[in-house]
Parts: C-alpha cells; structure tokens; sequence
C-alpha cells in the first residue's frame, strides 16, 4: 500500500534529508521546478512545441521557491512568463529567497494585487501556476490574493464548462486554499472562493492525505507525483495507507479442504418483504469466498427467501433466544447486522450476536439497522468488541458519534483541519473495533489508530457505485472475508478494495445485484 503524507511528515523526510547531508535545500527547489515542468509537457504536449504565455503566482515561502524555478525553466524554453509575488521578497526563505534572485536575471516579479494582474479577458493565458502556499497554507486565504484567485477562478471556470477558454491550470503540491491533510478548503470571509480547481497537480515523493479526502479529489485535477531524490523515513505508526490491489496468502483457497474449512457466515434479515438486502450482503459473502452462507431470517419470510436463494442456506431465526440457538453450531465464524433488518429486531438480535447469554462473540459486521439501534441503545455500543466491523455512512456516523461529527462538519478557519481520517481513528478508538467511514473517499481505522483510505477517485472513480444496496453487497464482502478468517482490519480494507474494482469492471448502468457477479473476472484479473 501507498503510504499518504501530512504536511508535518513531508517536512520531516525533506528535514531529515538536508541534515544528512545527502542533499540541500535548493537542489530539492530545482528538482521539484523541473518535476512541474515535465509533468506539464507530459499532460500538454502541445505546449512543449512552441514558444507558450505562462502567469507563475509565488507566495511567501518555498512553495514560491518552486514557483520561481518553474517561471526561469520555462524563460529558458522560450515561453513569455509573468511572475506575481504575495510577500515580501525580502522576507522570502532562504532558498526561496536564491531562486527569485536568480528569476530576477530573467523578469520582473510584480505584486500580486487585483489592480496590477492582467485583464484575463484580453489577454490570453496558456497556463498559471499556482505556486502561493502548498502544503504549508495554515489559514483562509483573504485579502488582495483572494480577489485575484477569485478573478481567475471565475475566468477561467465559468459556469458553463463548454465556455471555458484553453487556459491550463497547474498547481503545485495542493491547490491554494485546500488543506493537505484534510481535503477541506479553508474558508474565510468569501465562503470559499478564494481557492482554485487545478488541470493538473503535481507532488512530490509521495501524495498527501488531502488528495484523496472531501474535496481535495475535484479540486485537485489530475495528480502527478514526481521524485525528488528523497528516501522513506521507514514506515510510521500513525501512516495513513491508499488501498491498492495486493492480497495476503489466505486470499487463494487451499486444494483439498472442504467448505467449512473457508468459513461460514450467518447474515441476519428482517421481516418477509424486507429481506432483499440480507439477500444482496449473502451473495456478496458467498461470491468473495466464504464456504458456507447463510440467511437468518423470521419463520414467515423463509419461504420467500427460499424462492430466491439456492447455494445460500436458510435457518429460522424468530427472535433473540433462536439466534443463540443457531450459534450454538461453532462452525458459523461470521456475523452480518442491519441490512434490512429493522429497528426493533435489531434492538433483539445485536446484544445476542455480540456475546450476551453465553453466546461466544465472533467476528461481526455491523451496518445499516444494527447501526441505528445502537445509537439509541448505548448499551449495545458498550458490547462492541475487537472483532467487530462497524460500516456507517455519514448519517449513521453522525447519529453513532454525533460530538466527533460534530467537529468533522465544523467550516475549516485554519490548518491543519480536523479531517475525516482523524474523526475516523477517534471513532475506532472509543468502540473499540474496525471503523469503515462509507463515502467516495472511504476511510477504514482500527483501535490503535492505523487508518487507510479507499478512494473512488481519480482513475478509479466509480460514480456509478452511488445506487440502493450497494453498501448490503460491502456488508456482505467484509462478512464473507471474516469467515475466511480475514482479520478485521484486513476484511475491511480487502472488501472496500474490490467493492470499487467491481463497480469500474461493471460500468455505468451498475445495480447492486451486479457487484457480486464481477468478482470472477475481477479475481481473474487479479490472478488471485
């Protein structure tokens, strides 16, 4: 997995390489300049061929540095280059500060004020380069600078998008005005205005956090990273982790075993009529590998699920004392609440599946229902145990955690900002389990505050996934991936991966019905 960099790390792994010695400072500036100039020839070939008009914004510390390698590059590739200062120059950096000398030998750096930048409407523009804060933007942007970043913002980002002229917009590190570690945009005064929406981002050594958080995605454009020279400070506790495809040995069943030996799992279902998304989570569970699924479902609705299941096998479960019943088999290994359950037999079936009444306590996907009815009973939030998975969208995070929700919906005024990751490890650490925060930029945190994110974005956005049921099928995943004795964590991550791949393999036109179906060719793809 790819390991997410706050603002605070990335300045580490730059701090810790400067004072080995191994580089400096201003051969890291000159590095990441020239990394922005070939990303921008890499996305706009075109641009690489003649002589181009470019606004380079600086602001008042390195990212500016970067800023001004980037304008005296493209002076040396001919182009014609505006360079424009929020500062003070002599308050600029060190290495900063040697970078705009050396930009001065070829032009003029202006101050960046509404009355001195370019009337955008007359004079053309090939690219700008925000170069103003990068990851080290700690406030709203206000002032002079919010006026011009507004000015470009509504040239060339009209609300029509047909309209918009063939200006490109590159941002260096993040776009102004978006934290690095949140996603969020930091709002002053003007409600969020003062921020760009990037062509084309490019980072250095590794992505941030608030790429793949909130708004970072839309507001980022396309991300680029670029090396810089820099070495790994070896792997950190509090690392967040960007979900990629790479499966643990367990994943490919062993020959010669049976099916129990792959586990199996019990997904709970509500009333007759109501039983479609336990139906969905079961064909999830049973799909992604688990050697034996089964529907629980009341006496009166086995006869409609019966009707609709064939590899998925049926128990009766009326209330509370039949569940305890039924678990007394100990080769059932894997519990799925709330899809479809109901409120009221969800307040019933919960406190049974997580170990009251002597029943032993297995690992459990909690969603949905059981959700909600946890939220109005704290006494089943304090049955939460190790081994359990809890999958909340936003509303059922907020009514789970409504203080740390709170915090989390709170307009970001200053940086860094209280960000989903953060809201998330606090979430898992007061249940006491495995956190799974639904969204496009899903973020899953354990106990102990490791935390990864799973993003539907960029080359693997699936906006498609957004359809009823979708999230039963992810119950199911994670339930199916218990049984096969998966830990919590690992479940979790592994589900949401191939949740998303599933939705790209399908395409537009996607239900939730056919999630579970692409799991074949997705695991042929996959080689698994």
């Amino acid at each position: 997995m790819t390991e997410l960099l706050t603002a605070a790390q990335m300045r580490a792994i730059e701090r810790a390489a400067i004072e080995s010695g191994e580089v400096t400072g201003l051969e890291l500036m000159e590095r990441a300049g020239r990394g922005v100039v070939e990303a921008v020839f890499e996305e706009w070939p075109e641009l690489a061929k003649a002589p181009h008009r470019a606004v380079v914004l600086c602001g008042p510390g390195n990212n500016g540095g970067d800023g001004f390698v980037v304008a005296r590059l493209l002076k040396e590739w001919g182009w014609e280059v505006e360079v424009f200062l929020y500062g003070d120059a002599e308050k600029l950096p060190p290495d900063a500060r040697v970078n705009y000398i050396r930009w001065c030998e070829f032009g003029e750096v202006a101050r960046l004020e509404l009355d001195t930048f370019p009337r955008l409407e007359i004079v053309h523009t090939d690219l700008f380069c925000d170069a103003l804060f990068g990851t080290g933007l700690a406030r709203p942007v206000e002032g002079e600078v919010a006026k011009v970043l507004k000015k470009i913002r509504l040239a060339i980002w009209p609300y029509e998008r047909s309209l918009r002229q063939e200006e490109r917009l590159v941002a260096i590190d993040v776009p102004t005005s978006l934290g690095s570690d949140s996603g969020k945009v930091l709002e002053g005064p003007n409600g969020g205005l003062a921020h760009f929406r990037a062509d084309l981002t490019v980072t250095f050594h590794s992505a941030k956090v608030g790429h793949f958080l909130e708004d970072g995605p839309e507001l980022t454009g396309k991300l680029v990273i670029k090396p810089i020279g820099l070495k790994s400070i070896g792997r950190r506790k509090q690392a967040v982790r960007l979900l990629e495809h790479k499966y643990p040995d367990s994943f490919i069943k062993e020959p010669y075993h049976h099916k129990y030996t792959h586990g199996h799992s019990l997904i709970l279902s509500g009333a007759s009529g109501k039983g479609g998304a336990a139906r969905l989570a079961a064909r999830g569970a049973l799909r992604i590998g688990a050697g034996v699924v089964s529907v629980g479902c009341p006496p009166d609705a086995v006869a409609e699920n019966a009707a609709q299941l064939n590899a998925i096998m049926l128990s009766a479960v009326h209330d509370g004392d039949a569940l305890a019943r039924v678990l007394q088999d100990e080769r059932i290994n894997a519990l799925c609440l709330g899809p479809g359950l109901g409120l009221k037999r969800a307040a019933e079936l919960v406190p049974v599946a997580l170990g009251s009444g002597g029943v032993k306590p297995r690992p459990t996907v909690l969603d949905a229902d059981a959700l909600t009815a946890m939220a109005k009973d704290p006494a089943l939030f304090d049955m939460l145990h190790r081994k359990c998975v809890l999958t909340p969208h936003a509303g059922e995070f907020a009514r789970l955690f409504p203080d740390i929700a709170e915090k989390l919906n709170t307009p970001a005024t200053k940086g860094p900002a209280y960000s989903k990751v953060d809201a998330t490890r606090e979430a898992a650490k007061r249940a006491g389990c495995v956190v799974l925060f639904k969204g496009a930029d899903t973020v899953i945190a354990d106990r102990d505050g490791r935390a990864s994110i799973n993003s539907a974005h960029y080359e693997r956005a699936a906006p498609w996934l957004a359809t009823a049921g979708s999230g039963d099928v992810l119950a199911g995943f994670i339930a199916g991936l218990l049984a096969r004795r998966f830990n919590p964590m690992q479940a979790a991550e592994t589900a949401a991966w191939l949740h998303v791949e599933c939705a790209l393999q399908f395409g537009p036109g996607l239900i939730a019905e056919d999630l579970p179906e692409q799991l074949p060719e997705v695991f042929r793809k996959l080689d698994v």
